[in-house]
């Protein structure tokens, strides 16, 4: 019912309007808390070039990674009023609490030593640091919004938890208590002139940082491989159709360490598809770190159903000329997608 009013609430032209979804790590993490909210609030040049990179694109959904996540959603809510001032108009929000930076008394990273950012559920100088979030023109179904941040990693069906010398490492406890999520797992339904639409959001762990166990290269092995989990009926109900998966994998399809399979595996599951976003240059490459160069890492993969009307990656115009301002913003792009639904016809 719910989603029937909205449809008829919106304009009627706009109802054959493809929906564009992106996906961006903004890398608006700070190293302490509040820092972000100050940055926001004054001319600060990184959130300005994050503020027009996300004008020039103009996402009608965006899942953002690398925000670092307050109580009261201030740093959020601050970031939709400069949009909002530049003309980008996301009346709806969500961030939930993220594991990142989320604090255990337990030595989970095997270093020796309790309390320190990587004995956190996931990695983090303090609760928060770098989390996710949601911004949206159409409205967000809170009330229906599926977090599974909290899925132990023993629990995910098929995991694989990391050993030494034939033991669980760190130790059985950490075992015992250690979230999949590094920072979250999220689906978060959306009601778009298209139909409800799943956003499936996440940001995976990097696969590197630690020793032979391979405790990163496990861990983003499997928090990718939830979703393919999730969608075999794995993990208790799950979306069917209208669905895509946005977010940061930390892994390349071929390049660099981690277990590549993993991403590859999830591009050929029957209920996605991969659009291939490339950039006015005709490059698929999402991000550039110094120490190992290109890769792509950044993905948005739409259930089959979905007619993908463009796709993209904000990096070079259509000339292959750089931007100035997204190379100021993060070192990872912006990616994004036009999807209409084949039920929803103009006239319908």
């Amino acid at each position: 019912m719910i989603r029937i009013l909205v449809l008829l609430l919106l304009p009627f032209a706009a109802q054959a309007e493809p929906v564009r979804v992106a996906s961006f790590n903004a890398e608006l993490g700070r190293k302490g808390p509040g820092l972000l909210l100050r940055d926001i609030r004054r001319d600060d040049p990184q959130v300005q070039a994050v503020i027009d990179v996300l004008t020039a694109t103009a996402p009608d959904i965006l899942a953002l990674q690398g925000i670092d996540w307050d109580h009261d959603n201030l740093a959020l809510s601050a970031l939709a009023d400069r949009l909002r001032a530049a003309g980008l108009d996301y009346p709806h929000l969500f961030a939930g609490q993220p594991n990142s930076g989320l604090m255990t008394s337990l030595d989970l990273d095997g270093d020796g030593e309790r309390g320190g950012p990587g004995d956190a559920q996931g990695w983090g100088r303090f609760t928060g640091n770098g989390g996710l979030a949601v911004l949206s023109r159409y409205p967000i179904a809170k009330d229906e919004v599926r977090d599974l941040s909290a899925l132990l990693w023993k629990d995910l069906p098929g995991a694989t938890l990391p050993t030494r010398g034939g033991l669980p490492f760190p130790s059985e406890q950490a075992h015992a208590v250690q979230r999949l999520s590094s920072i979250a797992h999220w689906i978060v339904p959306v009601e778009t002139p298209q139909g409800r639409l799943n956003l499936m959001t996440f940001h995976a762990a990097p696969p590197v940082f630690d020793g032979p166990e391979d405790r990163n290269g496990l861990r983003n092995r499997d928090e990718i491989r939830l979703w393919s989990v999730l969608l075999d009926g794995g993990l208790g109900p799950a979306p069917k159709s209208r669905f895509i998966i946005a977010g940061d994998a930390n892994l390349d399809p071929n390049l660099g360490e981690g277990r590549n399979e993993a991403i590859r595996d999830l591009f050929q599951h029957p209920s996605l598809q991969d659009p291939q976003p490339v950039d006015g240059a005709g490059s698929a490459v999402t991000v550039v770190w110094k120490a190992v160069g290109e890769r792509r890492v950044d993905y948005l993969l739409p259930s089959a159903d979905w007619v993908v009307e463009d796709a993209g990656i904000h990096w070079t115009d259509a000339n292959g000329a750089p931007l100035a301002a997204a190379r100021k913003a993060s070192r990872h792009r912006l990616i994004w997608v036009d999807l209409s639904h084949p039920d929803m016809r103009p006239g319908l």
